[in-house]
């Protein structure tokens, strides 16, 4: 098992300044970390958003705002997964580390 750690240092600013940071970075790669909202555990994922290459076609069948969740590409897993925006806790964008106060 894969061991996860955590250091808080960076730049402390809101949930929705980081929410709003990771909207607006346009497709560039950035690193979360946040707690799975299945498994409870914490969860690092090197990923982008606006990846259109390996859509199937269709629609999602849950609104992902609304369960307050963003839908990104993950680089590693070579698939969609979602970033948990209740459990939010870093993320690092453009080489800027930004930590959820």
């Amino acid at each position: 098992m894969n061991t996860l750690y955590f250091t808080s240092q960076g730049i402390k600013i809101s949930k929705g300044e980081v929410i709003q940071k990771i909207l607006q970075s346009k497709g560039k790669f950035f690193r979360v970390i946040f707690i799975k909202r299945t498994t409870g555990e914490l969860r690092s994922m090197l990923c982008r958003t606006g990846v259109k290459k390996h859509l199937k076609g269709g629609s999602l069948r849950y609104d992902a705002s609304t369960l307050k969740l963003i839908n990104v590409y993950d680089i590693n897993k070579k698939g969609y997964r979602s970033i948990n925006l209740e459990t939010l806790i870093s993320a690092k964008i453009g080489g800027v580390e930004y930590v959820v106060s």
